[in-house]
């Protein structure tokens, strides 16, 4: 299941996992699938911002303003980055 993803559609984190700070990165721990990922600092970032529903929109609006990225750039990664956290069930469309 390949979700494209929206750019004004809102997407928030799912529960049950377990999320801690590693010098600065964050590392994540699914409940349901037992699967660790290393999000990184950028993508840490990103999941904090999806605690509560945001669009791809107000998210590189957001990281555009804290970090020195070209607009377009920050979108294509969020875009990929969200991509990749739907297929592994972490986010949901709201």
């Amino acid at each position: 299941m390949n979700q494209a993803v929206a750019l004004d559609q809102a997407y928030q984190q799912v529960e049950g996992n377990l999320v801690s700070d590693m010098n600065g990165e964050k590392v994540m721990l699914s409940i349901a699938s037992s699967k660790y990922y290393n999000l990184g600092q950028v993508g840490g970032a990103i999941w904090e911002k999806l605690q509560s529903p945001a669009t791809v929109h107000e998210v590189v609006a957001q990281l555009t303003e804290e970090y020195d990225i070209d607009r377009e750039a920050c979108e294509q990664q969020v875009v990929r980055f969200l991509e990749s956290l739907l297929k592994e069930g972490l986010v949901k469309a709201v």
